[in-house]
């Protein structure tokens, strides 16, 4: 597993490099490049980005699958809770309809899931202070014992 932590360490690397160089070439050409966008480039390398850490996931599915099956139940059955998670935000979002829209209104479906979207964020944010609070005191006890 050595090896790969290496490779992964240098290709993670290689792409950020990339990004910078994307990111810098946009900047400095103003974004526009012989009537194509740069930010088209940029999007273009999100979706490289996206699709290999798709590859990085399954590959370390496998991987973990092969070292130790019980990984897979475990993993599978946090997928369910998360989409059960998920599914409830989803019946509990109203979908009302946007104050103040001067253009036509979005459908109910995507009112729905905007809806369901900002109320996935609400709760990741306060579990992601729960969870800060949450360690911080578990380190002070843990250092105040040793």
């Amino acid at each position: 597993m050595k090896n790969y932590t290496k490779l992964f360490t240098w290709l993670m690397i290689v792409l950020a490099v990339i990004g910078f160089a994307l990111v810098v070439w946009g900047f400095a050409g103003g974004w526009e490049t012989k009537g194509a966008l740069a930010s088209d480039a940029l999007l273009n390398f999100a979706y490289i980005m996206v699709g290999l850490a798709v590859l990085a996931i399954i590959f370390g599915v496998v991987i973990g699958g092969i070292n130790d099956p019980k990984s897979l139940l475990r993993l599978g059955i946090s997928l369910v809770a998360i989409a059960a998670v998920c599914f409830v935000v989803y019946l509990i979002a109203p979908g009302t309809p946007a104050q103040g829209l001067l253009s036509e209104q979005p459908g109910t479906g995507t009112l729905k899931l905007t809806d369901t979207v900002l109320y996935l964020a609400y709760l990741l944010a306060i579990l992601a202070v729960v969870a800060i609070v949450v360690g911080e005191v578990r380190m002070a006890i843990t250092n105040r014992k040793g």
